[in-house]
């Protein structure tokens, strides 16, 4: 059997686990609240509500368009843009709709997307949403 040849820079580090541990989550929780969470600085839209808006696009939901169920909204931006299940898709869809999340909401919606008293929104299934002028 061929031994594999070592490089002369490789070496084992004897280092205590909890501190690897602890070292490795803080870098990771870093790169995700970065990548995620916060909002980017030019456009102050957080990943999965630019997924949403660029969904909506592509079904030409503008303005001045037809509304859609947000079950197709939701499902082709599942589809298209965020393979990662729709549970997180039409909360995020809902708060671009509702204007007391929003200065200027991105989404004009129809039909029960909640109250600010906390009263949920109406299933995906019974409402409707297209983009504001804002959002264009």
């Amino acid at each position: 059997m061929a031994e594999t040849p070592q490089l002369a820079d490789e070496r084992i580090v004897d280092h205590p686990l909890i501190d690897e541990m602890q070292d490795s989550y803080l870098t990771y929780s870093m790169s995700v609240i970065m990548a995620r969470a916060l909002p980017d600085v030019r456009d102050g839209l957080k990943p999965s509500q630019r997924r949403i808006l660029v969904a909506m696009n592509d079904l030409n939901l503008g303005p001045r368009a037809q509304t859609k169920k947000c079950a197709k909204i939701s499902g082709d931006t599942s589809g298209n843009y965020h393979p990662h299940g729709d549970a997180v898709i039409y909360p995020t869809l809902v708060r671009l709709a509702q204007a007391w999340n929003l200065r200027q909401p991105l989404i004009e919606g129809q039909g029960n997307f909640g109250s600010v008293d906390g009263d949920p929104p109406a299933a995906m299934r019974y409402t409707e949403a297209r983009m504001t002028q804002a959002a264009v």
